[in-house]
């Protein structure tokens, strides 16, 4: 039986069921279990929609357990191994946020070089001014090391290297690098990128999130830190 509430579900509402950590056991981690729990459980409700400043198209909710009864064959692994289910999926999933954040920050950039090759002020594109284009330069120089050190992760997964370091650290950069970005591509166009006639200021709302989901920022500097300070491997 489940009884509590998890906050920030994406597409809460709208999947047909939900992997579930809860915990069976006292012990910090290994007394915590995977169970996939059907939309239709009694006892599982759905909450209204959080107002999201972003990710409009995604729905977020909690999910509220009262007296919510899984049987024991819903269990995903064995007893007791949700949390090393859980930690086995985070580093995968700090990549696909990387990878979100590159080809947001690389449209935003798009857009903005496109805007400062054909936005004329003074008989000239505001791209040769000095300050835009050194903001682009900027920019792009971002989006390429991101892109790189995503890569890079990747490819260590791929490999079946260990990549956890390098996941959190891909997610770190290019997540900040999309919210700075973004940011100065809403510079870029001036008045325009703070209007709707433009994509811009979606691309910065959207950007911030990503700083968040999958582990903070904050979070992911303590996962660094944290490895690279482990005794060396004999």
């Amino acid at each position: 039986m489940i009884d509590g509430t998890k906050a920030w579900v994406t597409d809460a509402g709208e999947a047909d069921c939900y992997v579930v950590m809860c915990r069976t056991g006292e012990d910090r981690t290994r007394g915590i279990s995977a169970l996939l729990v059907p939309a239709d459980t009694p006892g599982l409700t759905i909450a209204s929609p959080e107002r999201k400043m972003g990710l409009w198209a995604s729905p977020t909710r909690q999910l509220v357990f009262d007296g919510a009864r899984v049987p024991a064959r819903n269990l995903l692994a064995e007893e007791g191994q949700g949390f090393t289910v859980a930690m086995s999926a985070l580093d995968g999933g700090r990549l696909g946020i990387a990878a979100c954040a590159v080809g947001l920050a690389d449209a935003a950039l798009g857009t903005a070089v496109a805007y400062a090759r054909e936005r004329e002020q003074f008989g000239r594109p505001i791209g040769e001014f000095q300050g835009v284009g050194f903001l682009l330069a900027d920019m792009a120089t971002g989006v390429e090391a991101a892109r790189a050190l995503t890569y890079e992760a990747a490819d260590r997964r791929d490999l079946g290297l260990p990549f956890s370091r390098l996941a959190s650290m891909a997610k770190l950069t290019a997540t900040d690098t999309a919210m700075r970005v973004t940011t100065d591509a809403v510079q870029v166009l001036g008045g325009n990128g703070y209007t709707r006639d433009y994509p811009v200021e979606r691309w910065f709302r959207e950007a911030k999130v990503l700083q968040i989901l999958e582990g903070t920022n904050q979070v992911q500097r303590m996962v660094i830190a944290r490895d690279l300070l482990r005794p060396p491997r004999p």
